[in-house]
């Protein structure tokens, strides 16, 4: 780590948390990735030789504990990778608030189809297995087509076809998906103005966008 040379504890804190993918990280294991494989879905344009220089250096620091379980590396926040919980929700918010600009290359339907799948509200689905399937119009190859899976509370996501019956197809671009995600535009505006459309029965295309909601920066107040 970079030492700013200073003993302001903000300046302390940065030498550990400031390098490049590090309050990410930590940002996927408050959201419950535990997995190595978990994070990278996470934290898809990274590679995975620096996450695991990354998730070395959290450790040495005590801000992660690793364990070993049935063979496989399972990692968990210490009291003190928990303790950073506020400071990733203050900087969520302030992101949301008053960084809103999303250039094209921040769009990936990995990332956004990931964080969809972890915080849907699987309550409003129904009680049987039941299958969206979400085509890009404007992505090229295996990203473009993608299937939500919801079997009573789980949630899974593919990049290929599972199989089973798909009960409703969401057709839009990565942009608009990623504003209704985020907030930045609501499902009425979306499907009304054409930029999203629901193929399914009258009943079930009512009930999708309920079934899909927002994340929950969605709900932060934008200024006016």
């Amino acid at each position: 780590m970079t030492s700013y040379g200073q003993f302001c504890p903000v300046a302390k804190a940065m030498e550990l948390l400031d390098e490049r993918w590090t309050i990410l990280i930590v940002r996927e294991m408050l959201l419950g990735s535990r997995h190595f494989n978990e994070l990278r879905r996470g934290v898809p344009k990274m590679s995975p030789a620096l996450l695991t220089k990354r998730l070395r250096s959290l450790e040495r620091a005590g801000v992660i504990h690793r364990s070993e379980v049935g063979g496989r590396s399972v990692y968990s926040l210490t009291d003190m990778g928990q303790e950073l919980t506020t400071v990733v929700e203050a900087l969520s918010a302030w992101g949301i608030r008053w960084v809103g600009e999303l250039g094209d290359a921040d769009l990936d339907p990995h990332l956004l189809m990931w964080d969809m799948r972890r915080t849907i509200p699987v309550d409003r689905w129904p009680r049987r297995r039941t299958m969206v399937q979400f085509m890009f119009r404007d992505v090229i190859g295996k990203a473009r087509t993608w299937y939500l899976v919801v079997s009573g509370d789980d949630a899974q996501v593919c990049d290929f076809d599972p199989g089973y019956e798909v009960d409703a197809t969401v057709v839009t671009d990565l942009r608009t998906l990623t504003e209704i995600w985020r907030g930045d535009i609501d499902w009425l505006y979306a499907l009304s103005a054409d930029r999203a459309e629901v193929h399914a029965t009258a009943d079930v295309a009512r009930e999708v966008p309920l079934w899909i909601g927002q994340s929950v920066s969605a709900a932060i107040p934008r200024p006016a």
